[in-house]
C-alpha cells in the first residue's frame, strides 16, 4: 500500500482533494497497523486508481492574467487549494484549473477548527 500512495502522490497537484481522498489508505502505510481493507480504503484506493487512469482537465497558466486561488481548511483530515484562471477557450471565457494542493492534516492538527490551523 506505501507503494501505491508514494505512486499517487507523485500526481498529488493534479488530483482534486488527494489527501481528503487517501486519508483512509495513508493507516496502512504504518508498520503499528494491522493490514485489513475496509470499504472505506477499498473505495479510496478505487477511486485514487479511476482519477490517475483519466485524463485530468488541466490548463497552462497565463503569466498576463490574473490567478484564483480557492482554499478548503473545512475538512478535519486535510487542507486543500485550487489554482484558477479564467482564460478565453475557443472563444468563450472559462475558469480552468492550473493545479490542485493538498496534504493531510497532522493529528495534533486536526483538533482544531480551520482558522486556527492556519495561524503561524
Amino acid at each position: 500500500m506505501q507503494s501505491f500512495v508514494g505512486f499517487a502522490s507523485y500526481y498529488r497537484k493534479h488530483i482534486k482533494n488527494f489527501a481528503h481522498i487517501t486519508s483512509s489508505l495513508y493507516r496502512f502505510c504504518s508498520k503499528e497497523v494491522v493490514f485489513e481493507i475496509t470499504k472505506e480504503g477499498r473505495d479510496a484506493y478505487e477511486r485514487i486508481k479511476h482519477v490517475l487512469t483519466n485524463a485530468p482537465v488541466l490548463i497552462l497558466p497565463d503569466f498576463e492574467l490574473p490567478f484564483k486561488l480557492y482554499i478548503d481548511a473545512a475538512c478535519s483530515q486535510g487542507l486543500g487549494a485550487a489554482l484558477h484562471q479564467r482564460q478565453i477557450v475557443d472563444g468563450e471565457p472559462r475558469e480552468g484549473v492550473i493545479c490542485y494542493i493538498s496534504r493531510k492534516l497532522k493529528d495534533s492538527e486536526a483538533r482544531y477548527g480551520a482558522n486556527q490551523i492556519a495561524q503561524p
